[in-house]
């Protein structure tokens, strides 16, 4: 089956010949242009010398149709051709050389992405030199792909760009918004962010809800002296702007009113519900949000100073725990990029901080209480002070041997809080919470790693001969377990008796 065709030809259809295909093994290209026909050839691509609108030239099939003539009234008639003859086929096009509205109107109407490499090629000189156009739209070809199904540019270089004309456009100030309780990724996303608006004069403050409780990320602001301040404390009428960073709606997991306006989004968890603003880039497949920011950095010049390199790279290390899960080639590159520019001493002191008293009860409850099922342990810990610390007791208990998932959850404020874990294994671990607890309250994240929150409720109003701890265990437990039907596999690990020993010692 022939999966890719190409329907004229062009210096930029060459272009595109090579970035599709891949390779010319399965590609069949119909062009008149005889100069063409034959450098085509020369490539060993199979080449028919034919009208390129003619369907009668066409193969039978065909996955991938990439319409790349220089005149941009044949490349109409050509993709409406292709259209017709393959509806369900991925169709590019290029628009060709000076396209008037009404073609690309034309082209945009029956193709998945259109191709105008003049445009792009200014919409970048505008970015260098600081421009905008008067309209504030970009015009017709401002991104170099666009892609009309989800609205959104799939080309990876132009992000950068896309994004600055988003906060160069705002009215005021940037408010870059962190998740509450941010975690390292979270706080150097967003110390990031701050600083690309800033590199191109727009004001911008990080800002978190809830509190910086684990020690780790205490140590993190207060040795790289980064200024954040809260959302509690910030009147939303002074900014022109608010960006999201590390989750993707506002209100949910963020101190923000719900239904906030927001203009700028990136983030690396699954989205669960519709996202909106003007930049919108939420990529599950990578592994932390500072990879993104990262990205954006290299792509637009900004040399990182040490102290944001430092986070970035201490955030990305923390969210693939130390590029062992939910790890991306994306993720090795953002970090060899930051790496010369880390300050290594403090990097160290960071992770090296002094342990809270919580955690080590967190983490002891957790081992005391904890319900082994299979390859499976769930523990409650009953009340807390420190959310963290329920990361922590999850991320220690998988080095148990045989265990392969990890639940540790506790209460706090009239909210049930939950971490999870998994290693060496198929199960998606935000699945199994959302299946479990997402009725009854919130939850998601990562195959690898997940939390939830549930409203303690009438929970709270239990017998005076039970505990609000055994009350807790008993209504998580049995959805939790209940929601486990095939347990995973045992990794190797520590001896259950090991891990009792270091907390004996």
């Amino acid at each position: 089956m022939v999966r890719r065709l190409l329907l004229g030809c062009s210096a930029v259809g060459n272009a595109l010949v090579e970035r599709v295909s891949g390779g010319s093994g399965d590609l069949i290209a119909v062009t008149d242009d005889s100069g063409w026909a034959s450098t085509l050839r020369d490539r060993g691509v199979t080449t028919v010398e034919a009208d390129p609108t003619d369907p009668t030239a066409f193969p039978e099939r065909a996955a991938v149709v990439v319409v790349a003539s220089d005149d941009p009234a044949r490349n109409v008639a050509a993709a409406a051709t292709a259209r017709e003859r393959y509806p369900d086929a991925m169709i590019v096009a290029h628009v060709g050389i000076a396209p008037t509205a009404s073609q690309v109107d034309a082209l945009e109407s029956v193709a998945n992405r259109v191709v105008d490499p003049v445009e792009a090629v200014a919409t970048r000189v505008r970015d260098a030199l600081g421009l905008d156009d008067a309209d504030g739209d970009g015009g017709h070809g401002s991104d170099v792909e666009r892609d009309h199904t989800s609205g959104q540019s799939r080309g990876p270089t132009e992000r950068p760009p896309r994004l600055i004309r988003t906060i160069r456009r705002l009215s005021g100030p940037l408010l870059v918004v962190a998740h509450d309780n941010p975690d390292p990724d979270a706080i150097g996303s967003a110390v990031g962010l701050a600083r690309i608006a800033e590199s191109i004069g727009v004001p911008a403050d990080p800002c978190y809800g809830g509190e910086i409780a684990h020690q780790e990320n205490r140590a993190m602001v207060n040795l790289l002296d980064f200024s954040l301040s809260t959302v509690d404390g910030t009147d939303l009428e002074e900014y022109g702007g608010i960006a999201l960073v590390d989750h993707s709606r506002a209100g949910i997991n963020d101190s923000l009113p719900e239904g906030t306006p927001v203009d700028v989004v990136i983030d690396h968890h699954p989205p669960r519900g519709p996202i909106e603003g003007g930049f919108v880039d939420v990529r599950p497949e990578v592994g932390a949000t500072s990879t993104l920011i990262e990205e954006y950095l290299s792509q637009l010049g900004i040399e990182p100073d040490r102290a944001l390199a430092t986070a970035l790279l201490y955030g990305i290390r923390i969210d693939t725990r130390d590029f062992t899960r939910e790890v991306s080639i994306a993720d090795f590159e953002a970090a060899a990029s930051l790496t010369p520019h880390v300050d290594e001493s403090t990097l160290d002191r960071v992770e090296s901080p002094s342990v809270s008293a919580e955690t080590l009860r967190v983490l002891a409850t957790a081992i005391d209480r904890r319900d082994v099922r299979g390859s499976t342990v769930a523990s409650c810990v009953g009340e807390i002070t420190d959310r963290d610390a329920l990361a922590q007791a999850a991320d220690r208990l998988l080095d148990l041997q045989g265990i392969a998932v990890t639940f540790v959850y506790g209460y706090m404020d009239g909210v049930i809080y939950g971490s999870a874990r998994s290693r060496g294994t198929d199960l998606d671990v935000g699945e199994l919470l959302r299946d479990a607890l997402a009725q009854a309250g919130s939850a998601g994240g990562h195959a690898n790693m997940a939390g939830a929150q549930v409203p303690l409720g009438i929970l709270e109003a239990v017998a005076e001969d039970e505990s609000l701890a055994d009350v807790v265990e008993e209504f998580v437990a049995e959805r939790f377990f209940e929601a486990l039907s095939s347990p995973p596999t045992s990794p190797a690990g520590t001896t259950p008796a090991s891990i009792d020993a270091e907390f004996l010692d």
